[in-house]
């Protein structure tokens, strides 16, 4: 057990602190889409302006979503469910968490492949490419552009998703925990 509650600790403190530091990445966020209202009132709209909102958003949502999870401001359906004992809500929470967990993992799966291909890497091995990326045993391919008439390389916003989706699972394996000392009759914080 001391296992367990070591590990939400750590797995907490950090999305915490993740989440703590992203919530002001709104603020970058909407500086950027002034930004873009200026600019085109100026009849000198900036091209990158709305791509770069849009990464901002992609990095509030993915970041900041292990600590929505933590705080739990997620949307539930309460109708039933404050009714029930710690024991019941537990049981139930368990199942769920284990279901987002399976989701995460196909999506961070997806999310490395994507990421791979996005550094040059066409093959289907995303894991063994970043292993050889890392030991020096192959290289960057052609890196992916967005289509946009700006051209950003997609593999920083597609690393961080990587990263979002990473700490979301921490998360989930933290929420899990809770829900097994929650079972086992033990007080969480």
């Amino acid at each position: 057990m001391k296992l367990l509650r070591a590990y939400i600790s750590l797995a907490d403190r950090l999305n915490y602190g993740v989440g703590r530091l992203v919530m002001y990445g709104i603020f970058a966020m909407m500086a950027v889409l002034l930004w873009s209202t200026i600019s085109k009132f100026s009849d000198q709209p900036s091209l990158w302006t709305l791509e770069v909102a849009q990464f901002a958003m992609i990095t509030y949502f993915f970041l900041g979503g292990p600590y929505a999870i933590q705080m739990g401001a997620h949307v539930r359906m309460d109708l039933f469910y404050d009714n029930w004992s710690v024991r019941r809500k537990a049981a139930t929470d368990a199942i769920m968490v284990l279901c987002l967990i399976t989701y995460l993992g196909v999506l961070l799966w997806g999310g490395l492949s994507s990421t791979a291909y996005s550094l040059g890497h066409f093959g289907s091995d995303p894991i063994g490419f970043f292993v050889d990326l890392a030991t020096g045993e192959k290289e960057l391919g052609t890196l992916e552009r967005s289509r946009t008439i700006w051209r950003p390389y997609l593999w920083p916003i597609k690393t961080i998703m990587c990263l979002g989706i990473l700490l979301m699972l921490l998360q989930a394996l933290s929420e899990l925990a809770k829900d097994i000392l929650r079972l086992k009759g033990e007080e969480v914080a």
